[in-house]
């Protein structure tokens, strides 16, 4: 295993979709929830333990085998809005062909044709961590990474937030990326030790489902979702 290939996958420069969508951030900002580094923080530690532990949960489940079909399934049981669902198989479609032209595998050949319009983004983030050769903790940590960094960055964008204090979000929230992604991968264990699908997270953040709808329908938007 490499462990250098973690920081390929996680790069924000890796081509993966991820810079268009701000993971609620811009609904959240134009609501008046997010006006700086302190509401900022705030919105990023509920979608942490919220839809980041789902998502770092799934992710892992696939690096350890579990079927993505099922997988997939499971995470459109646990995305009630169907503007998220949307986003998220689109994100997969982008990160799929990122993957399969750095990190060629039959496994993710074969879930591109079973979803050719897109699997859910972290069932192919785990297929795709599999097949750099790495394990489930990785894929949990570059998802649950990303589940802050996207609004972060989107905010710096939104409200001309100042970077360093953007960072500094992401800096004090790490101690409680760890934690998320230590329940992600045990729960993903817990698929394989007779749980099934149901043993993963199911955490809900109806706030950012309600929200993702009304942005879906906005007429000018900065950012896909």
């Amino acid at each position: 295993m490499s462990r250098a290939a973690l920081l390929v996958l996680a790069d924000g420069r890796f081509p993966a979709g991820g810079h268009a969508h701000s993971g609620g951030a811009e609904a959240a900002v134009k609501a008046g929830r997010i006006t700086g580094a302190a509401s900022l923080e705030e919105f990023c530690r509920g979608r942490l333990h919220t839809a980041g532990l789902v998502s770092a949960a799934l992710a892992a489940a696939a690096v350890l085998g579990v079927d993505p079909v099922a997988l997939d399934g499971a995470a459109d049981a646990r995305t009630p809005s169907p503007a998220l669902r949307v986003a998220a198989r689109k994100l997969g479609r982008q990160l799929m062909r990122a993957a399969r032209a750095t990190w060629p595998s039959a496994e993710l050949d074969a879930l591109a044709r079973e979803f050719p319009k897109g699997a859910h983004q972290p069932v192919v983030l785990g297929l795709a961590a599999r097949a750099a050769g790495l394990g489930p903790e990785d894929a949990a940590y570059c998802s649950v990474y990303e589940s802050v960094s996207g609004p972060a960055s989107a905010t710096v964008r939104l409200l001309s937030l100042d970077p360093f204090d953007a960072t500094g979000v992401l800096a004090r929230l790490a101690p409680e990326l760890d934690r998320v992604a230590d329940r992600a991968v045990e729960a993903a264990r817990g698929v394989g030790a007779g749980g099934g699908v149901d043993a993963l997270p199911a955490a809900s953040a109806p706030m950012l489902e309600v929200s993702a709808e009304g942005h879906a329908a906005w007429a000018v938007r900065l950012f896909a979702s």
